[in-house]
């Protein structure tokens, strides 16, 4: 048996990682220590430098062989933020993303497991990430070892871009979406409107017709964010089970994002803009606590919305989010140079 902390001969250590999850959704953590690092003044430069000039670190930690279809990663780095305990830049299949929800909560467990946070308190420390999108603060639980799993966030200022948008679908014609922001833009529509249900459809019918709305959307209409237009595109599609008004019951939801990645937990970052976008149409009160179930695995997020705030000229909402988040392991990924595939490759 290998001796700990073997490495094959010859192979260079790449990267060590931390894996967890958040109701099902993988998260592989990057703690530092990448040479060079994601270089620039701002995190949003950072994000552009790593994109640009480290795209194959992206590869190596998502991409198969070490990870899969459905990875996803978030590399730390200092943030320009006083107030910041840490910046992250969030990697996935095709590319970067401005805001994860799930990240943040797995995130926060982890700053304070890992010392990040001096002096956690006691028996619920706060932790405020900077994120692409803008500071997100979590809220952990300490018992004086060790983090608690049940952890919750304050989101970025979400916001109802545009409600009853018609869009042209090939394939299923004119379908009328909500637009919402909560770090990220989605595009949010009933499955039913595409023929389909949610809770019971094939996942791949449902990823197909999905990918098809973001598509069209991207095509017929414009977004705009009043901080900073790399914030401005639509990072996905999520289908709903049409219980949009408050009530006691979890509703359902999909999320499919990027290059047709399904995301296995509700997705943080969309139930914050689903919860903006039912305070705008007059559905959910502040402080009325929604229930929001993954249709790939059942695991449950919650969300209200707890303040009301503005973003430029949106009338906006801060929403808390919470979720599970656990530990699955640890690993150091190693490089040999003559593999042809070190970098890591993509099937469809």
């Amino acid at each position: 048996m290998a001796a700990p902390g073997w490495l094959p001969p010859g192979a260079r250590p790449a990267v060590r990682v931390v894996d967890m999850h958040t109701g099902g959704e993988p998260l592989r953590i990057v703690p530092g220590g990448l040479e060079p690092g994601p270089a620039g003044p701002t995190l949003l430069a950072r994000r552009r430098h790593m994109g640009a000039e480290l795209d194959h670190v992206r590869r190596l930690l998502v991409q198969e062989p070490r990870g899969h279809r459905g990875m996803y990663a978030a590399v730390l780095v200092p943030s320009e933020l006083p107030a910041a305990r840490l910046g992250a830049l969030f990697l996935h299949g095709q590319g970067y993303s401005t805001m994860c929800g799930h990240a943040v909560l797995a995130l926060g467990r982890f700053a304070l497991d890992a010392g990040l946070v001096p002096a956690p308190s006691r028996p619920e420390t706060a932790v405020t990430i900077h994120c692409p999108c803008g500071p997100v603060t979590a809220f952990v639980p300490w018992d004086g070892r060790r983090s608690g799993s049940r952890v919750r966030f304050h989101s970025v200022p979400a916001f109802a871009a545009a409600a009853d948008v018609t869009v042209d679908v090939p394939g299923h014609g004119k379908v009328v979406v909500d637009i919402g922001y909560g770090g990220a833009f989605y595009a949010f529509l009933s499955a039913e409107r595409l023929g389909l249900d949610v809770c019971s459809s094939k996942t791949q019918d449902l990823v197909d017709a999905a990918s098809a709305v973001t598509e069209a959307v991207k095509r017929q209409f414009k977004l705009h964010h009043p901080d900073n237009e790399e914030l401005a595109f639509l990072y996905g599609t999520i289908l709903t089970d049409g219980k949009d008004a408050f009530c006691d019951e979890p509703t359902t939801n999909i999320c499919v994002f990027a290059d047709a990645q399904v995301d296995r937990s509700p997705t943080g970052s969309g139930v914050t803009a689903r919860i903006a976008l039912q305070y705008h149409k007059g559905l959910i009160q502040l402080n009325q606590t929604r229930s929001f179930r993954s249709s790939t695995t059942g695991s449950l997020f919650t969300g209200k919305a707890v303040k009301e705030a503005k973003c430029g000229d949106y009338n906006a909402v801060v929403v808390e989010v919470s979720g599970e988040a656990f530990y699955t392991g640890t690993a150091t990924f190693v490089v040999e140079e003559e593999d042809p595939l070190k970098y890591g490759f993509s099937l469809k």
